[in-house]
């Protein structure tokens, strides 16, 4: 397995290391729901070395132009430096290739930050389309950059008492939005619902960041209760609640894709071919406290049967939740069925997200 500049860090700390995507990372360090509830509560911090940063730059608007043709969303819209947008990169057919925030560095310079288990698969399409369109653009997979993802209510105030020299260029972020600081790229975004930053640094002070931030009561947490965090806050999984299989329409995704404009790219037009999509993306509340909505269960609906993509029992409102691909006739508020174990789970069909910055937004009740 591949190993993050950080893994003798988590052995140390005695975390427990699984296979994700080939890397060796860790699950958690002893209460994976613990560590849902000091990201809730607190601030947590989270290795996601295993993700990649792509650098494109060429001089004028080549690097720009290609990312408007590989990416659904349209990066015309980041036009001062440090901006950043989400989108998905699609095939022809109009599937997910990959979901990715890609930021603006100025002066014809952009940085991607690509899934772990489709870099690779990211990198040969991104090749592909720079070959065919913008031979000038350069590309840089920088796994000279560790990452650390520092995310909770006081995420951003423990961030700055462990390591000060950011704090200048890192206080007036706003979201979405990210800054050199002393060596380090730091951007205000995480993927957990609360707030916090994403920081980039170099491999070889890593370890020094993750240690400093261990001092200043940051919580290490695993990738159990970052996926918690993640559907609570209704974050789409790649692999899970998408995949090459399926478009953005059907993901809940359809705000990350620019159709109205004139702007080609990859998958538009097998977008505007196939019309309306007969799958909408919505949430799941259990009715029931007698089971746990899972991925792959079967939900039956009175329009016809779907399945949950990504379900857990949510920490924060003590019930099961899910994310779920339902026939497009399913309103919220609907109740359905999910399979659980051969047995009818009752279920409230909802709109995500279900928490975000410590708050409950639906209720099982409602």
């Amino acid at each position: 397995m591949h190993q993050t500049p950080l893994t003798a860090a988590h052995r140390r700390a005695g975390a427990k290391l699984v296979d994700f995507a080939g890397w060796e990372m860790p699950l958690h360090y002893g209460s994976q729901l613990e560590e849902h509830h000091a990201v809730r509560r607190d601030a947590g911090m989270f290795d996601t070395s295993h993700m990649l940063a792509v650098d494109l730059a060429a001089r004028g608007d080549d690097a720009r132009d290609l990312l408007r043709y590989a990416l659904a969303n349209d990066v015309a819209k980041l036009r001062e430096p440090g901006r950043a947008l989400y989108s998905c990169m699609l095939r022809e057919d109009g599937g997910v290739l990959d979901d990715l925030i890609v930021y603006f560095l100025g002066d014809g310079r952009f940085r991607a930050i690509v899934n772990a288990a489709t870099a690779g698969k990211d990198l040969a399409w991104l090749e592909k389309l720079r070959a065919e369109r913008a031979p000038a653009v350069s590309l840089a997979p920088r796994r000279d950059l560790a990452i650390i993802a520092v995310q909770g209510p006081n995420a951003r105030a423990k961030c700055w008492a462990a390591l000060p020299e950011t704090r200048a260029a890192s206080e007036p972020l706003a979201p979405f939005c990210a800054a050199d600081a002393a060596g380090l790229f730091i951007a205000r975004t995480g993927y957990t619902g609360e707030d916090g930053f994403e920081l980039l640094v170099p491999a070889a002070r890593a370890e020094a960041a993750w240690n400093a931030l261990a001092a200043a009561s940051v919580r290490p947490c695993g990738l159990g209760a970052r996926d918690t965090l993640r559907l609570e806050a209704g974050m789409n999984l790649y692999g899970q609640d998408m995949d090459e299989t399926v478009t953005p329409l059907e993901s809940g995704l359809a705000w990350t894709v620019d159709l109205a404009g004139p702007r080609d790219f990859v998958g538009k037009s097998a977008l505007v071919a196939a019309g309306k999509p007969a799958r909408a993306f919505l949430g799941l509340v259990a009715l029931e406290r007698s089971g746990v909505l899972r991925p792959h269960q079967a939900v039956r609906t009175e329009h016809g049967v779907g399945e949950i993509t990504s379900g857990t029992f949510s920490p924060t409102m003590q019930r099961s939740i899910a994310l779920a691909r339902l026939p497009a006739g399913v309103a919220l508020g609907e109740t359905v069925r999910a399979d659980v174990r051969g047995k009818p789970l009752a279920a409230r069909a909802v709109k995500p997200p279900f928490v975000r910055h410590g708050k409950v937004l639906v209720r099982a009740d409602e």
